[in-house]
């Protein structure tokens, strides 16, 4: 008994940022509902909150931000815009994917810091360059294909190297002068591809970590929750700031807000239970579950999408140019592969 009581002290006072956060996150969350009388916009949107139960364990355990599952539902289900999806995904992950994060940190997980921390300035620059010059001028169409294009190709290429993406264990080992010029180029693209749909950047550094660099899942995924979450919240900061000074072109519709009140409370804890729950399930079945839901939302786009004719041949070139890109970069990864630390 003894013993258990110093386990349960110690855990307390390592994860003491953890709980400040969420305590302060639902005070705060409380205190807005409350004041405004918005119980009932809570209640409402319920739907939303018992999807991003599902979405915000997916968030923590994978390579994919709660957006992932936000904006299929908001946009395919709900027939929402492509715009909303979006914002709504980066303002829930600003909760469920920094919750995440400040879980991972205070539990001390292996981070790929080589290539995060170039990677977090990218997304520093191209996330609000992305948000002012590019995505108010994708048309709705544009917005859905390219989300439905991105994750079906990270579904296909996990259904074919899913045995070499699970095998590695361990540190990788550095690719000095690569690391930095390559983080940088995930932040830059990757935050221009977030500006658009909410999500992408985070499945762009962990492509390239697991592809690529080889490395161990349990250092890419939380690194691509840390991405996603800092990614997040330029995203939505800088709609919210654009639509300050230009209302006109980047309003951020009311019913982000209500989604997001409905949302927030289930992801701040969804997102670190998948944290803490993937450590004890076998990864291979949660990733073939997640691929597969992929190619579903990929199918099910073009579908209610009526996608068909030129415009279908051009869906289908884009997603094999990016599974052809995802296996030469498993090719090169294999070519230029050094020998890991300590081997």
């Amino acid at each position: 008994m003894g013993a258990l009581a110093g386990y349960l002290k110690a855990s307390v006072h390592r994860f003491w940022p953890f709980f400040a956060w969420l305590a302060a996150f639902y005070a705060v969350w409380a205190l807005i509902v409350s004041l405004n009388g918005l119980w009932p916009v809570v209640r409402d949107h319920w739907p939303i909150a018992a999807a991003m139960a599902a979405g915000s364990y997916f968030a923590g355990s994978t390579p994919m931000g709660g957006g992932t599952v936000g904006f299929p539902v908001l946009v395919l289900l709900f027939d929402l815009p492509a715009t909303l999806g979006r914002n709504f995904g980066l303002a829930v992950q600003s909760i469920g994917m920094v919750s995440a994060s400040i879980f991972i940190l205070t539990a001390r997980r292996t981070l790929d810091w080589a290539l995060l921390r170039p990677a977090l300035l990218g997304a520093l620059i191209g996330t609000p360059l992305g948000a002012a010059f590019v995505a108010p001028f994708a048309s709705d169409l544009l917005v859905k294909l390219l989300f439905a294009v991105t994750w079906a190709s990270f579904g296909i290429i996990h259904w074919l190297k899913l045995g070499d993406i699970v095998k590695p264990e361990g540190p990788r080992a550095p690719h000095d002068g690569l690391d930095a010029p390559v983080g940088l180029a995930i932040g830059l693209t990757g935050g221009v591809v977030a500006s658009l749909t909410g999500i992408g950047i985070d499945m762009m550094i962990y492509t390239v970590l697991v592809l690529f660099y080889r490395a161990d899942l349990k250092m890419a995924i939380p690194t691509s929750v840390l991405l996603m979450a800092f990614t997040s919240l330029v995203g939505i900061s800088s709609n919210a700031i654009l639509g300050q000074i230009n209302p006109a072109l980047y309003a951020i519709d009311p019913a982000v807000f209500h989604n997001w009140l409905a949302a927030a409370p289930v992801v701040a804890l969804g997102a670190p239970l998948g944290a803490v729950i993937v450590n004890y399930l076998p990864r291979r079945p949660t990733l073939l579950i997640v691929s597969t839901l992929c190619l579903a939302q990929f199918v099910w786009t073009l579908f209610k999408e009526g996608v068909a004719g030129w415009t279908l041949a051009a869906v289908l070139a884009a997603l094999g140019l990016l599974c052809a890109g995802f296996l030469w970069l498993f090719r090169m990864g294999e070519a230029n592969r050094p020998p890991r630390p300590g081997l």
